[in-house]
Parts: structure tokens; C-alpha cells; sequence
């Protein structure tokens, strides 16, 4: 149930399942965000230069543009000591199972430094009446949720990014678990280190990409299955992470501000474009996909 290359492929998206859209936003507050630690390549250099108040205003303003969207918003209150918890797309997967059951399988975090706030998401899914499943990540594996697992848009369909923070050898365990198909994304780059840097999906027919984050057999895997295609420049995507950006309805993409090349492509491509600033968290390695988690 996993795929590498175009070669193996064995199935058609027009066959699969569909997968009915999620609604809701799960967010995580931002009083305990900082950058105290370097875990990637963006946080070298600022460690102790975030401005909290400036931080909680962009936290919020995001907030704001979701319910704007007619998006409803959970907050989930951050833990002193897990300054990256506002990154709440890292800690689990949710799904839906084939009988409308929901569900989150839970990540097992790459750096140490964010191993506890894997526990706070558990809880708070249970809370909601979901299915938690732990000990999909085995061994020494590693699985960073929808950092690195992200469902085509509409359809029973998942996409995984492995290289820097996911182990491969997790996607079996989860395609089988989840009675669903996994196209692997080896990742190149490591300012590129989660899938959801470099890869936003925007419909089902349309993807936002930065090409130098993939190899060519990802490449292919993206451009068989997406027959709309925009690319980020390079300057959009490495600074400013433009490919972090999300669309929660197909309509609408939120998206780092100052993205010009990006978001005129976008705007050409039909899409109602959001700009919001999240320069406080860039300086931590995340942008506005980073910084939500959509359920069901």
C-alpha cells in the first residue's frame, strides 16, 4: 500500500474512496512559544529573539482569518516548557475510518525536546471521543504527524514525506492500519524538513510545490496525480515559506505575507488569497500549516 515511483503504481485516483472534508481547526495558544533550542536549519541564530507579544498578535490574527472562513477554531492551551507546541500540525494524524469513525494516530516526535507535547494532543482527542492510536512509530522509527502525512484533498489518499523527521518504514504500518494508499516523498533539503514545507494541497486537482525539495521520482509521483501544478520560487519558499500555506475549503489560501511571486499565481489560478504575517514563527522553522490542525 505504499508507492515510491510511478512504476508502482497499481491504482488510479478516480478509484479511490472518497474522504469527506474537514471542518474544524484545532489550534494550539501561543504564551509559551520561543525559540530555545535548534532542532532545524531556521533556528540556528535565533535563539531568545522571539517578540511574545508580536507572536501572540499573529497567533491570533490566524485565528481570526480561519473563523473568517466560516472555519470554527479549538484552542488547545500550550504547556510552559513545550515552546513548539503552537506547531500543532506535528503530533498526530487524524482520520476518518470507512464506517465514520474518527480517529488520530499519534506521532513519535524526532527531537527529545518535543517528545511531551505528544501526550497533550492524546488527551485532548480522547477528550473529543477519538480513536488514539500509539505504537505505529516502533522501535528507533519516527513519525511526525501532518508535518510529514497529508491526505489529498477528497480523496482516501495519503501523502508522505520521510528523509529528516518520518521514517519510511512507518507509512506500511499506517497505510495498512488505515485501509488507505501512501505515495512516499523522499525530502532533499533540509531547510525543506516536514512534507507540508514544500508541498501544500490546495484541491483536489491543484498543488502548490518547491520542485527542489523533491527528487525526480517524488516529482513524478506529484505531477501524475495533480494536474494543476504552481511552483514556488526559491527565495518564497526557503525565507519565507510559502508552501506552508493552506487553503481549509479549496477557495481560500492563507499564506505568509510578502509571497509575491506565489501569491500572483495563486490569485491567476482562481484562489482567494490570505495574507497574514507569522515572521515570529518563522524564526522557529513553521508558518501557517504549522500552525493549525484540521479535523474532522
Amino acid at each position: 500500500m505504499t508507492y515510491r515511483t510511478l512504476s508502482d503504481l497499481d491504482f488510479v485516483l478516480e478509484s479511490l474512496p472518497n474522504l469527506a472534508p474537514r471542518r474544524k481547526v484545532v489550534m494550539t495558544s501561543p504564551e509559551h512559544f520561543d525559540v530555545m533550542y535548534v532542532i532545524n536549519a531556521h533556528m540556528a541564530g535565533n535563539i531568545g529573539s522571539v517578540d511574545s507579544a508580536r507572536a501572540r498578535e499573529q497567533w491570533a490574527n490566524l485565528r481570526d482569518e480561519y473563523r473568517r472562513c466560516s472555519i470554527p477554531v479549538l484552542e488547545v492551551e500550550g504547556i510552559e516548557g513545550q515552546p513548539d507546541m503552537v506547531f500543532c500540525a506535528n503530533q498526530t494524524l487524524p482520520f476518518l475510518n470507512n464506517d465514520g469513525s474518527k480517529g488520530v494516530v499519534l506521532s513519535k516526535m524526532y527531537a527529545p525536546e518535543r517528545a511531551g507535547e505528544v501526550v497533550h494532543f492524546a488527551e485532548f482527542f480522547a477528550g473529543l471521543g477519538y480513536q488514539v492510536l500509539d505504537g505505529i512509530a516502533l522501535g528507533d522509527s519516527e513519525f511526525e504527524g501532518m508535518g510529514d502525512a497529508l491526505w489529498h484533498s477528497g480523496k482516501r489518499l495519503l501523502w508522505g514525506g520521510y528523509g529528516f523527521r518520518t521514517d519510511e518504514s512507518v507509512y506500511r504500518r499506517i497505510g495498512e492500519r488505515l485501509d488507505t494508499r501512501v505515495l512516499l516523498l523522499k525530502l532533499e533539503d533540509p531547510d525543506f524538513y516536514h512534507l507540508d514545507t514544500c508541498l501544500c494541497i490546495l484541491d483536489e486537482r491543484t498543488a502548490l510545490i518547491y520542485p527542489g525539495a523533491f527528487g525526480s521520482d517524488g516529482l513524478a509521483l506529484i505531477r501524475k496525480f495533480f494536474p494543476r501544478i504552481i511552483e514556488a520560487p526559491e527565495d518564497e519558499a526557503r525565507n519565507l515559506f510559502a508552501c506552508n500555506a493552506h487553503s481549509p475549503d479549496g477557495k481560500h489560501v492563507i499564506i505568509q505575507r510578502g509571497c509575491h511571486v506565489t501569491n500572483a499565481a495563486l490569485r491567476e489560478a482562481g484562489f482567494d488569497v490570505i495574507e497574514v504575517d507569522t515572521d515570529e514563527f518563522l524564526k522557529s522553522g513553521g508558518s501557517v500549516f504549522c500552525m493549525k490542525l484540521m479535523i474532522w
